[in-house]
C-alpha cells in the first residue's frame, strides 16, 4: 500500500503547485498568488534533466523464486517534461502536461534467464488537466479532473484519470499550507483515494522548510541573488513497458534520493541544477499489464547507490516580477 502511495501521489501533488503558480492576478487572493512564485520557482514550463546512478549490487525473485544475485553496472535516464497552460481564465485552468524518459540499464547478469542484460526503454505519458477554483468554508478551494495517457515507444498502454480536491489553509508571507483528497482511476492502482498535504514555512534565518507528503521533505534557502541550496528527501520513480512471449509488463521503481540540490537563475528565464546524494530504491517489481502492483512476476531489492542529477529549465510564460 505504501509504495503505490509513493508512486501516485506526486501525480495529484504537482499539478497543484503547477496550478496555484500559474495564475493570473485576478484568479485568486493576492497573498495567496504572490507567495507560490520566486525568483526559481518549482514548477517549470520546460524541463529537461540527465541522471547517473552508480553501480549497486540486488537480489531478485522471479515468480516467488530466488534468482542468483547481480549488480547494476549502469543506470542512466533522460527526462524531458513539459507543462503548458493553454487557457487561463478567474476561476478555471485548462492545461497539459508530457513526459517523456529514456531509461538504459545495464546489468552484470540478465535480470531473467534468456534475454539481454542491457536494455533501453522508452516512456512517455501525455495528460489534460482541468482545474476549478471556488471559496470552501470561506477558504480558497482548488478542485482538477485530469486524464492521461502513457507507453513506450512500440504501443500505448494505459488510460488513468485522476481527480483532486485540495483547501487553502493558510497562506501568508511566512506559511503555506494545504489539505486534500485524491481519487484515482487506474486498474493498477492498490487503493482508489489518497491524502494531499503541502506545508511551507519561512524561518527568520532565511531558511525554507519545504513539505510536499509524500513526494519531498526539503530545507532550503537562498544563498545568493540567484542560487538556492536545498537538502533533504525526494522521492522518484521509474517506470517503463516491456515486453516478452507476447506479454506486456509494466516495471515500476520507487526510490528516495537525500542529498543536495542547488539551483541557479541563468537568465533568460533558463534555471540550472545539480543533485547528488545517496539514492536507497524502496521498491522495485515488475508485472502484467492486466494486473495490479500486488500480482506481480518479479521483483528487486537493490542496495544504496550515489545519484548524480544535472538540469536545465526554461520558463518562457513566467511574467518578470518587479521589485
Amino acid at each position: 500500500m505504501k509504495t503505490l502511495r509513493r508512486v501516485l501521489v506526486p501525480l495529484a501533488i504537482l499539478p497543484l503547485k503547477n496550478i496555484t503558480y500559474a495564475q493570473k492576478k485576478d484568479s485568486i487572493p493576492l497573498k495567496v498568488r504572490a507567495f507560490f512564485a520566486d525568483k526559481i520557482p518549482q514548477a517549470r514550463n520546460f524541463n529537461v534533466e540527465y541522471t547517473f546512478v552508480t553501480p549497486s549490487s540486488f537480489s531478485s525473485q522471479l515468480q516467488g523464486q530466488d534468482l542468483p544475485d547481480n549488480k547494476v553496472k549502469s543506470f542512466q535516464q533522460m527526462k524531458a517534461d513539459a507543462n503548458i497552460y493553454f487557457i487561463k481564465k478567474r476561476n478555471w485552468l485548462l492545461s497539459t502536461t508530457l513526459n517523456y524518459r529514456y531509461t538504459s540499464i545495464s546489468n552484470e547478469n540478465p535480470v531473467v534467464p534468456g534475454i539481454e542484460s542491457e536494455e533501453n526503454f522508452h516512456y512517455h505519458s501525455e495528460a489534460m488537466n482541468l482545474s476549478y477554483f471556488s471559496r470552501l468554508f470561506k477558504k480558497t478551494a482548488i478542485y482538477s479532473a485530469s486524464i492521461s495517457a502513457d507507453g513506450s515507444d512500440q504501443h500505448f498502454e494505459r488510460i488513468r484519470g485522476l481527480v483532486t480536491a485540495s483547501l487553502i489553509l493558510k497562506a501568508t508571507p511566512k506559511t503555506k499550507m494545504t489539505l486534500g483528497l485524491a481519487g484515482i482511476i487506474d486498474p493498477s492502482a492498490q487503493i482508489p483515494i489518497l491524502p494531499i498535504f503541502t506545508y511551507e514555512n519561512r524561518f527568520n534565518n532565511g531558511w525554507v522548510l519545504d513539505i510536499l507528503l509524500p513526494k519531498k521533505v526539503l530545507i532550503r534557502k537562498d544563498i545568493s541573488s540567484n542560487g538556492r541550496l536545498s537538502l533533504g528527501t525526494e522521492m522518484d520513480n521509474t517506470s517503463f513497458y516491456t515486453y516478452r512471449n507476447n506479454n506486456t509488463y509494466e516495471f515500476r521503481q520507487v526510490a528516495l534520493n537525500s542529498g543536495a540540490m542547488y539551483e541557479h537563475n541563468l537568465g533568460g528565464n533558463f534555471i540550472g541544477s545539480f543533485k547528488t546524494g545517496l539514492r536507497a530504491n524502496i521498491n522495485s517489481r515488475a508485472f502484467n499489464k492486466l494486473d495490479s502492483f500486488n500480482d506481480y512476476i518479479w521483483k528487486g531489492t537493490y542496495k544504496p547507490s550515489l545519484y548524480f542529477n544535472v538540469g536545465i529549465s526554461y520558463n518562457p510564460f513566467e511574467r518578470k516580477r518587479t521589485k
